[in-house]
């Protein structure tokens, strides 16, 4: 019998997170509840969570240090919580490492569906094991392996939240095809992501830090459409 998934609650109110841990445990999930920033990283060691709700006001330490340090350390997914809805609050969560940004007060029904979707596309190396199946696209000094997820870059592995992985992925596996934002925005994130475009610009500016133009592919911006992994001949 398969183990139960691990999801960690990080909410300084803790009738919101009894009441997450509620809706989850009805889907068979396990839960853990922690009430500020400071016990996450260790609750990560002892508790070994498949991914976070994490809420962005805490106490002490807020929720957007909580995700830095944990994304310095750990690659599984993160979504965040909170009763901001300013664009600017979603983008620096996502360009922090979040995966996804949901608003208070929230649909309980949603949120556990986003939780699914995000799980659905985290698949660890560990997960994964039919070689035979593998997905992955190489280039000249670039491989991306949506099996194992793994990116290696100039010889080196690049440690990469579960969604630039599969946008870098996507893009890369058909070279010098234009998909827009609203294309990329469905074949990733699998819902509308609030009309938000400037979520994949967020993740296409993270991943062109950790990726640079190469002399035979980059990824090139095609200026009021969208985007193209541009793969040069020759």
């Amino acid at each position: 019998m398969a183990s139960k998934q691990k999801i960690l609650i990080v909410d300084d109110d803790n009738n919101i997170a009894e009441l997450i841990s509620l809706y989850l445990t009805k889907e068979c999930f396990e839960t853990m509840i922690v009430n500020d920033g400071e016990s996450v990283l260790p609750a990560c060691t002892s508790f070994g969570p498949n991914l976070i709700l994490l809420d962005l006001m805490l106490p002490g330490m807020d929720g957007y240090q909580v995700c830095r340090e944990v994304r310095a350390k750990y690659s599984f997914p993160i979504i965040m919580l909170s009763a901001k809805g300013e664009v600017f609050d979603k983008v620096l969560g996502l360009e922090l490492g979040a995966d996804d940004y949901i608003e208070k007060p929230f649909d309980s029904k949603e949120l556990v569906a986003r939780v699914k979707a995000v799980l659905r596309r985290y698949k660890p190396a560990a997960q994964t094991e039919e070689v035979k199946n593998e997905k992955c696209v190489e280039y000249q000094d670039l491989s991306i392996n949506l099996t194992n997820y793994s990116v290696l870059y100039m010889g080196e592995t690049v440690d990469m939240p579960p969604k630039e992985l599969e946008l870098l992925y996507f893009l890369a596996a058909s070279p010098n095809h234009v998909f827009t934002r609203e294309q990329l925005l469905d074949q990733i994130w699998g819902y509308e992501y609030i009309g938000d475009t400037r979520t994949v610009d967020v993740h296409i500016k993270r991943l062109r830090e950790k990726i640079k133009d190469h002399a035979n592919w980059k990824i090139s911006t095609i200026w009021g459409i969208g985007y193209k992994f541009e793969v040069r001949n020759g």
